[in-house]
């Protein structure tokens, strides 16, 4: 059976299902805020073992209007990957009851330990002076130069944070949870930095990548180079330093320049400006040795 614009009735209906998929998804977004504000990663993680509904209700407090609501967040946050169902033996009883598991993304949401947590990322991401701007991009793509937190919040994003000391303190705590996932690439890549002096971190903010590099890499000098409001008060030590200035200048010299989730702020013709910049910064002290430019980001797979 076909449609009225010649399509099928089955691609319909799946091109509808893509359609509420995406429409939905904001609810993803919400239910991860909730699991964090909720503290449920660690809940499980000091409970010691996968626990019952009753029990995280009980922890939770959460009025008896609400437990069969609770149920269907957590089953919905394990179909989407955050939990694992498994059976487990309550007490005595021989009968097995259900209980919620933490997986490897949950894990990452956990705060107060040595291991990597990225929930500040997401708490920024989905605050609503940062999210909320995404509602305006039609108003944006009709606006000749403005970008767009230029329209939602009347200036450049890092002049609000820069008058804004919850957000900015979010988005530092949120770049230094993200640069915790650096130690894992630097088990399997540290061969990319063996042989190099210097290396500069543009837009290295306060520092926490560079005290992740300088600690694996000791005989390295690194240099943080951000904006000058960003880095005044912060301090350096041994192999580690802090350079106020504007990367569309010029940029401090070096073996290595690394950008991390820099580029991805900025329009092509900026991203050229910087990159220039960069090459220039690189020292080439021989054809044996060339020096290296960095770059981390996230990018789409296209597979």
């Amino acid at each position: 059976m076909a449609s009225n614009n010649g399509r099928s009735a089955s691609e319909s209906f799946k091109a509808q299902a893509l359609v509420y998929r995406h429409m939905f998804s904001i609810l993803d977004s919400m239910c991860l805020k909730w699991i964090i504000d909720s503290h449920i990663p660690n809940i499980i993680h000091d409970h010691g073992k996968p626990i019952t509904l009753l029990e995280l209700v009980l922890v939770l407090q959460i009025p008896s209007t609400k437990v069969d609501r609770i149920d269907v967040f957590m089953r919905y946050m394990t179909y989407i990957g955050y939990f694992d169902i498994v059976r487990i033996q309550d007490g005595n009883q021989e009968e097995e009851k259900e209980a919620f598991a933490l997986t490897a993304a949950s894990e990452l949401l956990i705060k107060g330990t040595e291991n990597p947590c990225i929930s500040p990322v997401v708490e920024f991401v989905i605050d609503p002076v940062h999210s909320d701007s995404f509602n305006y991009l039609s108003k944006w793509f009709s606006d000749e130069n403005r970008r767009l937190y230029e329209i939602t919040l009347g200036k450049p994003l890092w002049e609000y944070l820069d008058k804004n000391p919850r957000l900015m303190g979010l988005f530092n705590d949120a770049m230094a949870s993200d640069s915790q996932m650096i130690k894992l690439a630097l088990k399997d890549h540290h061969m990319a930095f063996e042989g190099l002096e210097t290396i500069v971190d543009v837009g290295g903010g306060n520092g926490t990548t560079a005290q992740i590099f300088s600690e694996k890499f000791p005989a390295l000098k690194y240099i943080v180079f951000d904006l000058p409001q960003v880095v005044k008060n912060l301090k350096g030590c041994n192999n580690l330093s802090f350079a106020g200035g504007d990367m569309f200048e010029s940029i401090p010299k070096a073996d290595a320049i690394l950008l991390k989730l820099v580029l991805h702020n900025w329009s092509d013709n900026n991203c050229i400006k910087i990159l220039r910049n960069c090459k220039d910064a690189v020292k080439v002290s021989s054809k044996d040795k060339k020096g290296k430019i960095i770059i981390l980001e996230t990018v789409i797979n296209e597979e």
